[in-house]
């Protein structure tokens, strides 16, 4: 099981082309439910989740994005926001928490998906608010563009003993 889930995080990569095919609504409760699963501080939870399926309002989102022209043709895309009302000095962590398990669920199910940033740039987090009808108090912290892969790529782990420091730096 353990071998397992390490290739699954080394299998999982940013995939931005889709076929054609919806995605189940079981998959995507099942990847709600993974990305519930993350910790939180103080199980504080500020997360809130937009499911996008509607052709126009993923089209409109591709327009806002600067790097959203994949939702053309994603059949679903998941705004991952958080409540700063709720865990004002860790909401950005926990949010994106849920979002590696959202992202890890998806590559399990075969699913394809790529993060695609929105908080902290103004320039991104307003136009999404304003497509998607964004509360205030809530922070789209990213888009995650998900479907049925129709590209490829090799598992690979990205390691660089450069980047690992023992007992100081």
């Amino acid at each position: 099981m353990a071998k397992g889930l390490i290739k699954m995080i080394f299998a999982r990569r940013s995939i931005r082309k889709y076929t054609a095919k919806p995605v189940s609504e079981n998959d995507i409760k099942t990847m709600l439910e993974a990305a519930m699963a993350a910790p939180s501080s103080s199980n504080h939870k500020p997360w809130h989740f937009v499911v996008v399926t509607d052709r126009q309002i993923l089209d409109n989102l591709a327009k806002v994005h600067p790097h959203g022209k994949l939702l053309f043709e994603a059949p679903l895309c998941i705004a991952v926001c958080g409540d700063k009302t709720i865990s004002p000095s860790a909401w950005v962590q926990d949010c994106s928490a849920s979002t590696e398990n959202l992202l890890l669920a998806a590559a399990a199910l075969g699913l394809g998906a790529v993060w695609l940033g929105v908080h902290p740039r103004e320039d991104r987090v307003g136009p999404i608010r304003k497509v998607l009808n964004i509360p205030e108090t809530i922070v789209p912290l990213n888009l995650i563009s998900i479907g049925h892969p129709a590209e490829e790529k090799e598992p690979r782990t990205q390691y660089d003993e450069l980047r690992v420091h023992h007992e100081h730096w």
